[in-house]
C-alpha cells in the first residue's frame, strides 16, 4: 500500500530510530521495541486479535511519514499526536464517528495499514467521520500511547 494520506490537523513529527531489520514505509503504524520503531506487521501475535490489539496499543507510537530499508538505521520522522486527521484503509464496514480502531489482522498478523473496529481499550485510533455506508477508507485520528493528550487507554505516563 504505502501511502500516506494526511488530511487536517496539527502534526506533531518526532524523529525515531528504526530497528536495521525492519522495512517502514509512508503510512505505516508503528510501535516502539524498547527504543526503535518497527511497523505493527512485526508486532509478536499473542492469543487472539483482541489479546495482540491491546498490547500493541500499549506500545503503539504512531504513524510513519517517512520510509526506512532493510539494514537503514538513520531516524524517520513520525507523527506522534492526536489532532491530526489521516485517511486510512479499512476493513469494509459503515463508522460511527468516534468509533474505537485497531489494527487489522491477516493470518495471525497485524497489518501495518488498516484498522478495524475493536474494544476501547484496544483501541489506537478512532473515527473521524459518520459513514451512510460501507467504505473501505476512513478519515481517522490517532492515539499514541506515547503522547499526554492521548485516548488511548493504555497510554501511562512514568
Amino acid at each position: 500500500m504505502n501511502k500516506l494520506r494526511f488530511r487536517s490537523g496539527q502534526v506533531q513529527l518526532r524523529k525515531l530510530r528504526v530497528d536495521a531489520n525492519s522495512q517502514v514505509a509512508p503510512g505505516d503504524l508503528l510501535w516502539l521495541d524498547g527504543n526503535v520503531a518497527r511497523p505493527a506487521s512485526e508486532f509478536t501475535w499473542d492469543t487472539d486479535l483482541a489479546t495482540t490489539q491491546s498490547s500493541f496499543a500499549a506500545a503503539f507510537v504512531g504513524i510513519a511519514h517517512q520510509a526506512s530499508g532493510v539494514g537503514e538505521t538513520l531516524p524517520i520522522s513520525v507523527d506522534v499526536g492526536t489532532q491530526s486527521v489521516y485517511e486510512m484503509d479499512v476493513s469494509p464496514a459503515a463508522y460511527e464517528f468516534g468509533q474505537p480502531l485497531g489494527p487489522d489482522e491477516n493470518l495471525s498478523t497485524l497489518m501495518s495499514q488498516q484498522l478495524e473496529t475493536c474494544l476501547a481499550q484496544n483501541a489506537i485510533a478512532r473515527s473521524a467521520e459518520f459513514t451512510a455506508g460501507t467504505v473501505a477508507t476512513l478519515r481517522v485520528t490517532l492515539a499514541s500511547a506515547f503522547s499526554t493528550s492521548s485516548t488511548n487507554a493504555q497510554a501511562v505516563i512514568g
